[in-house]
């Protein structure tokens, strides 16, 4: 009893105190959101890029400097500006002490987005290396690091290089496991910053982003112009950029930012433009539409500028501050006061304009009320099928659920892991059941091969067994909103049959809810095609290259296995590859590619052109696997 007393003794010693560096290697996710290996767009190592960018555009947006020059070799980023460079006898300070920044002055960053300071910090702590020079003035001072302690401390030199900054990190590959940068998402970065930002030129590796229209420029590329109902209505005032249009497409489609800021989640100004963008059209039609006729089909970008902004998380992906800056307006009545003026105003004389958007709503008022009927038998169907099958195997928390507990930074964390895997048949749904974890991990298991969904209605939706109890399953009915898992998941097997589910099931998504996809909710599962093993080791394999290399790192003889399919994988050996490192490959939908123009070339009609287009990239594979 004695023994057993002391181990659980609570006193002094019990008390231990990080530094900031430990602190942040420690709860890394507390600071960049998840780690992930570099598939996923929101993964830590394109917040690291983003939090080293976003001082860059600080000192831009104050005036100084029209050019940022990114370089990524390997692992290995260089980030300059040429901003007003750091004060030199706080360069080592302001990358390595908590509560050390200008952002805490308001009249040198008035509208930062990163008002803590803290960002460069994390970046330093979590790279193996990291080096910081300023030039500023003619002299220029270097500082270097390792997992966020000073290596060397170089002395102040004089210099001829023009005013700014310049980082140089590795991001720590024990903390960022097996990651690499994928090229795709931060050329995405680098447009948003030059769309929130006209007339700044981001270089990436020698290629150069500028926008001269904004969000205007912004729309323009992710929408077609021969698609949408309307031309993009472009609208700004002071601390305020907007641009809307209309088109055919599933779903409302936003992209919101706050002082250069991409907020994927949103949060109270986005709110308060669905809101107000509402009101302003029943206030000019005068006709008490429903909201949700009134924005089917949007594609909107909204940008404000706010003074000292509130977020709700470090990654700063979603706002919470309530006013434009302290004692002004909220953003409710911001957002209600400006487009009740500039877009009514535009309305006014802008007719045809007017017109399109009036058809538009009422286009989707009729299809409403077309699919009510088919709706409620539907909404029938899914609660009896609900009490009397076991299509769902659900999960305790979900990512509508509010975080709650002592602990809400755990919670919060489960609710971000809750995850869908959408299996097929009883085989690979019952060993990811028995393998999965019952916290955050739910299972849906499809009956046969999905229908192909390409060009039709949303009336398929409600009368199709599958997808009907899909999309309750998901909660997405009423919205994306109400979505229950942060991740959807497909997993088939690796054969034939299952990737032509798996290309049905993107289909159904792109087709009818693209707002997942677009916000980074649906994936691929990707499961080991062999294991090789003797009797000391054993290795799973991801494709044929790695098997080979297993093959000659255990010598001999050993035994191979290749999966077929996902029931092959016993529970235990499964519960690896949904783990905490599981391989989940994000489906992403490219800057200015157009969802229906995709859909119609893999999953239309023009059959030969398909068949050329397999041939011809089977023809690269097959050379490159013999090269």
């Amino acid at each position: 009893m004695s023994t057993e007393k002391n181990l659980f003794e609570y006193n002094e010693d019990s008390i231990r105190s990080l530094d900031w560096k430990e602190h942040i290697r420690l709860r890394p996710g507390m600071y960049i959101g998840k780690l992930g290996d570099g598939r996923s767009p929101d993964d830590g190592i394109y917040v690291l890029i983003k939090e080293v960018i976003d001082n860059c555009i600080d000192e831009h947006m104050m005036g100084h400097g029209k050019q940022i020059e990114i370089n990524i070799n390997g692992k290995e980023v260089t980030i300059r500006d040429y901003g007003r460079g750091i004060p030199l006898g706080k360069v080592v300070d302001v990358v390595s002490k908590i509560n050390t920044g200008a952002k805490y002055d308001s009249k040198a960053f008035q509208k930062s987005v990163g008002l803590n300071g803290v960002g460069t910090k994390a970046v330093n702590a979590l790279s193996t290396y990291f080096k910081v020079t300023s030039y500023r003035d003619g002299k220029q001072k270097t500082a270097e690091f390792e997992g966020g302690v000073l290596l060397k401390d170089h002395k102040e030199t004089a210099s001829k290089e023009s005013n700014g900054t310049e980082v140089t990190f590795v991001a720590d590959e024990s903390i960022f496991k097996n990651y690499q940068y994928n090229f795709e998402y931060i050329d995405q970065q680098m447009w948003n910053y030059c769309y929130l930002n006209a007339g700044l030129t981001m270089i990436l590796n020698g290629k150069k982003y500028v926008s001269k229209n904004g969000l205007l420029d912004l729309l323009t590329r992710k929408t077609n112009e021969d698609e949408n109902r309307y031309p993009i209505i472009h609208l700004k005032g002071e601390d305020i950029e907007i641009a809307i249009t209309h088109g055919d497409q599933y779903g409302e489609d936003y992209y919101s930012f706050v002082n250069g800021q991409y907020t994927t989640q949103g949060g109270t100004h986005l709110q308060a433009f669905r809101e107000a963008f509402v009101k302003t059209i029943r206030d000019f039609f005068k006709k008490d539409y429903d909201a949700t006729d009134i924005r089917a089909s949007i594609c909107a970008a909204v940008a404000v500028r706010v003074q000292e902004p509130v977020f709700e998380s470090q990654t700063k992906t979603k706002l919470g501050s309530q006013n434009i800056f302290e004692g002004g307006p909220t953003m409710r009545n911001f957002l209600m006061d400006f487009l009740g003026k500039e877009l009514d105003n535009f309305l006014h004389r802008n007719t045809a304009t007017a017109d399109a958007i009036k058809k538009r709503i009422e286009q989707s008022e009729r299809e409403r009320k077309d699919l009510a009927g088919i709706k409620k038998l539907a909404n029938e169907r899914a609660k009896k099928a609900n009490l009397h099958n076991r299509k769902l195997r659900d999960c305790k928390f979900h990512y509508d659920d509010e975080p709650s507990g002592k602990d809400k930074e755990t919670a919060l964390e489960k609710i971000n892991n809750s995850t869908l895997f959408i299996t097929e048949g009883d085989s690979a749904s019952g060993s990811i059941t028995k393998a999965r974890d019952v916290d955050t991990q739910a299972v849906f298991s499809l009956r046969g091969k999905p229908l192909n969904s390409f060009g039709l209605t949303k009336k398929v939706v409600y009368e199709n067994e599958e997808f009907n109890l899909l999309q309750h399953a998901l909660n997405i009915e009423d919205g994306y909103e109400g979505l229950r898992y942060k991740n959807i998941v497909i997993a088939t097997d690796a054969d034939v049959d299952g990737m032509h589910i798996r290309l049905l099931m993107m289909t159904f998504f792109l087709q009818f809810f693209p707002d997942l996809v677009r916000n980074n909710h649906v994936y691929i599962l990707e499961t080991p095609l062999f294991r090789v093993r003797n009797k000391q080791e054993t290795i799973y394999c991801y494709d044929e290259a790695e098997k080979q290399k297993a093959i000659k790192k255990l010598g001999g003889k050993p035994e191979i296995t290749r999966f077929k399919g996902l029931g092959e994988i016993s529970p235990n050996e499964f519960a690896r590859f949904i783990g905490p490192e599981m391989k989940k490959i994000p489906v992403v939908i490219d800057q200015g590619e157009h969802i229906q123009h995709l859909l119609e070339y893999y999953m239309g009609k023009n059959t030969q052109e398909r068949q050329e287009f397999i041939i011809d990239n089977l023809r690269v594979e097959l050379d490159m696997t013999e090269a």
